[in-house]
């Protein structure tokens, strides 16, 4: 099983690097939101309800959750090219288990999203003078981003293997993950929003995400506790929660067969 684990995940690393133009889009399209968000947001933007931060600033930890999202969301689309080109038919009948499969794809998923996410905020300490990192910090923040980007890969594995093709991955992507993202509390607070949007950020998992990364970011009280950003125990546990979830769903999910798996 743990050969099994290992292969998978490091087939899931090799064909990443060796497509440039993904590696550069996985890069470039998050600094450019960043970028552009940020310079055009940045003097509308009450600092005084987040703590005194800046909206550069601010938006680093939801940048961060958006490259943990759609790095492990796009590195699940592998499981419709592989049913397509036969080989994920040859990994069912093999004489490994179905969490060997799961664990594989989730590991190697989470590899690629803890990793950009990394080059990310590195990024982003570099140019941002307030922003400071030390060995706690970065440890807190990469178990943040393992524990987001695990159950993200469980939320796409569940998906891709529903789908028939990369098409309509792509349109459930567009309608269901893109607004998931948007309304994390990564691109704007909750505080002061309608009611009704209020309690669909509350009922979001990615919130709780987002607020982990917050949390591990900075683990100053004094820049996270603001209205609308949840706790970091609450953060930890409804994120460990849901990556939980994701993983037993996407372990049943496997066990059943598709249209697909029959052709």
């Amino acid at each position: 099983m743990i050969l099994a684990v290992y292969t998978l995940s490091a087939r899931e690393l090799v064909r990443f690097f060796r497509q440039r133009n993904r590696v550069i889009g996985a890069l470039a399209q998050p600094i450019i939101f960043w970028l552009l968000f940020g310079a055009g947001l940045h003097g509308s933007f009450n600092r005084d309800a987040v703590g005194g931060l800046s909206y550069m600033e601010y938006f680093v930890p939801g940048v961060t959750a958006m490259i943990l999202l759609f790095t492990a969301i796009f590195s699940t689309i592998s499981i419709i090219e592989d049913r397509r080109e036969g080989f994920l038919q040859a990994v069912l009948v093999a004489p490994v288990s179905q969490a060997a499969l799961v664990l594989g794809k989730f590991f190697g998923g989470t590899l690629l999203a803890v990793l950009q996410g990394t080059l990310f905020v590195g990024l982003a300490v570099l140019t941002q003078d307030s922003l400071t990192l030390n060995l706690l910090n970065a440890a807190a923040l990469l178990g943040a981003m393992a524990v987001v980007a695990f159950a993200l890969v469980g939320l796409g594995f569940c998906l891709a293997w529903r789908s028939e093709s990369t098409q309509g991955f792509h349109s459930i992507m567009s309608v269901f993950l893109f607004p998931m993202w948007l309304l994390s509390g990564a691109f704007f607070p909750a505080a002061g929003v309608p009611l009704w949007l209020e309690w669909t950020i509350k009922l979001n998992p990615l919130t709780y995400g987002v607020a982990l990364l917050r949390h591990a970011l900075y683990l100053d009280a004094t820049k996270t506790i603001a209205e609308g950003i949840p706790s970091a125990p609450l953060a930890l546990g409804v994120s460990l929660g849901f990556a939980a979830l994701m993983f037993a769903l996407a372990c049943t999910t496997a066990s059943r067969r598709v249209q697909g798996d029959l052709l």
